[in-house]
């Protein structure tokens, strides 16, 4: 044996006989500050966290028997003690069958309450009977600043209860949404967002909700630090209309609209006014479509340019305007006719 392996084994029989050592390597590690915050954090909220799979029906091409197949999983989280759960749209887009498992271990049958591709929220719900869910806390999106820390928690790639964390990298972005209309005042975080993690929650450093993980920025597929969420602020206004009507009620002006790349081709910046609803918020303040005279001739509807002094040159910009306001309430519209500036006020309709 040699002079080193004696010492090193009168070195470990000295740490069986006296117990001190064992004791130092049993004894957890004092947790900084901010390790402890989130830790806490994770503790408190995991149990609002929730596994989304779906499924749906395809047909064999040659059998032409019908299976059921999956389709995906995503996030979501506790909105309320009824059994609703605040998930993406396009988690649950296109499937038949959808289960959620929440944190004990259930796997629960989900309907979907309502959706609202615009903003990429939607709604399900589950039968609560026999089994006890904690929602999250709300937070107020006036509250962000840049730099502050957000915790995400999820499921990416199928793995359950995942945190990780990061800071608020900025406010006020825009993403496309999977209806191809923009959603505004997105939060941007360098926490790392990946597939699966779609529909979870983003929390701020006091374990409250300040949106929803939507989407990545990122050329391999996975997180490349540029993460998205839709904001607590659309998500407070978005989800209590869900699951009261199962959509969005919006305030809109009941006219349709000839399509961008034509008014573009033609060199128009405004939207063209193309169909008018009867009786419609448009109509009843004179707004008129386009129409065709008897010599065949197309002649183009009011082209609106501006909402209360906010300029509006594509359908994007119309949206937009309208979605600051609710039905019932009174907008002043600029707009062409005959290449003559025009106002007006219009009364918003509900739609949706």
């Amino acid at each position: 044996m040699t002079r080193t392996v004696r010492i090193a084994l009168i070195i470990l029989a000295s740490i069986v006989s006296t117990g001190t050592a064992s004791a130092e390597f049993n004894e957890p590690r004092a947790l900084l500050e901010d390790e402890r915050n989130t830790v806490d954090i994770f503790r408190a909220a995991s149990s609002s966290v929730v596994f989304i799979n779906t499924t749906e029906y395809r047909r064999q091409l040659f059998s032409r028997n019908v299976s059921e197949v999956p389709r995906g999983s995503g996030s979501g989280f506790v909105w309320d003690d009824r059994g609703h759960i605040v998930t993406n749209f396009h988690v649950i887009q296109g499937s038949q069958n959808i289960t959620v498992t929440i944190p004990d271990g259930s796997v629960l049958d989900a309907e979907v309450v309502g959706h609202d591709p615009n903003k990429d929220i939607a709604v399900l719900r589950i039968d609560v009977s026999k089994v006890r869910l904690d929602p999250l806390p709300r937070g107020d999106f006036t509250d962000l600043m840049v730099g502050q820390k957000v915790i995400a928690i999820g499921n990416p790639f199928g793995l359950d209860q995942t945190l990780t964390t990061g800071v608020v990298s900025a406010l006020g972005r825009e993403i496309r949404s999977v209806a191809g209309t923009t959603i505004t005042d997105v939060i941007q975080t360098d926490a790392s967002i990946n597939p699966g993690n779609s529909g979870g929650p983003l929390l701020d450093s006091s374990g409250r909700l300040i949106g929803i993980n939507t989407a990545i920025y990122s050329t391999s597929g996975s997180s490349a630090g540029i993460g998205f969420a839709v904001p607590i602020s659309t998500v407070k206004r978005i989800v209590p209309q869900l699951i009261e009507f199962g959509r969005t009620q919006r305030a809109g002006l009941g006219i349709r609209l000839i399509e961008d790349d034509l008014a573009i081709r033609w060199g128009i910046r405004g939207v063209i006014i193309s169909e008018v609803q009867r009786n419609g918020a448009a109509d009843r303040a004179g707004l008129r479509g386009t129409v065709q005279n008897r010599r065949g001739e197309i002649i183009l509807g009011d082209i609106i340019i501006a909402i209360d002094d906010q300029q509006i040159q594509r359908y994007d910009d119309l949206y937009l305007a309208l979605d600051n306001f609710n039905p019932g309430d009174e907008i002043q519209i600029r707009y062409l006719r005959d290449r003559e500036e025009q106002e007006t006020r219009v009364r918003l309709q509900r739609i949706g």
